[in-house]
């Protein structure tokens, strides 16, 4: 029930992104470490994703939401890969807010597959070592094309990333929130981006200075 009612908060999530201006929304939908839950869980995860495709697919494309898959796709079953195929293709034109999807998913994971594309380009003589840059892993890595996050949201009390875009997060905001998934609201949401509003983002440089006026 609680992955049921977690459904209908990304429902809630997409709508308040949407109308917050939020140009791209990131959701860890399932992890590749989940697939060691317990069997009927995860068979209940796959059914609910196969749920929100087919039923909220025709309605996101209708609010012109792009929607992308980020994960490992090389193991996944025959049908389930269509349903995010077509999910991406359907909505591929859009210009609203992009839905970023995380499944199957795991940062770690993610890295060590672009590492071994980039070795093999190497391999190849496509690629020299001193092209492999910073710039060029962005490019290799799942998230090709999207910006970083500007902020990281965790919800239920837990204060850690769970190996969640430990690449793009490097100066991400992060806030830590008590609230479970399943309650995240749109009260939730818009209090979540006050915070974030008033922090200041220095990318490591100094803060910028403020100018006191006096009497």
């Amino acid at each position: 029930m609680g992955h049921r009612k977690g459904v209908e908060a990304v429902r809630g999530a997409v709508k308040t992104a949407a109308e917050l201006g939020v140009r791209y929304l990131t959701l860890f939908a399932f992890s590749s470490e989940n697939w060691s839950r317990p069997e009927d869980e995860v068979s209940d995860l796959m059914g609910l994703l196969k749920t929100f495709v087919r039923r909220d697919l025709a309605d996101l494309h209708r609010e012109n939401v792009r929607i992308r898959v980020i994960g490992d796709r090389a193991n996944l079953t025959s049908d389930i890969l269509p349903l995010l195929l077509e999910a991406e293709e359907t909505t591929s034109g859009n210009t609203g807010i992009t839905l970023v999807i995380a499944f199957n998913y795991g940062a770690r994971d993610e890295l060590a597959r672009a590492m071994r594309r980039l070795a093999e380009e190497v391999a190849a003589g496509r690629l020299s070592p001193g092209d492999i840059t910073a710039e060029r892993i962005a490019e290799t890595i799942d998230t090709a094309g999207i910006p970083d996050p500007d902020l990281i949201l965790r919800t239920s009390g837990e204060e850690r990333l769970s190996n969640f875009l430990l690449w793009q997060g490097a100066y991400s905001e992060l806030l830590f929130i008590p609230e479970l998934w399943p309650d995240f609201t749109r009260e939730t949401f818009i209090a979540a981006i006050e915070k974030y509003s008033g922090r200041e983002r220095r990318f490591g440089g100094l803060p910028r200075p403020t100018l006191a006026v006096g009497s």
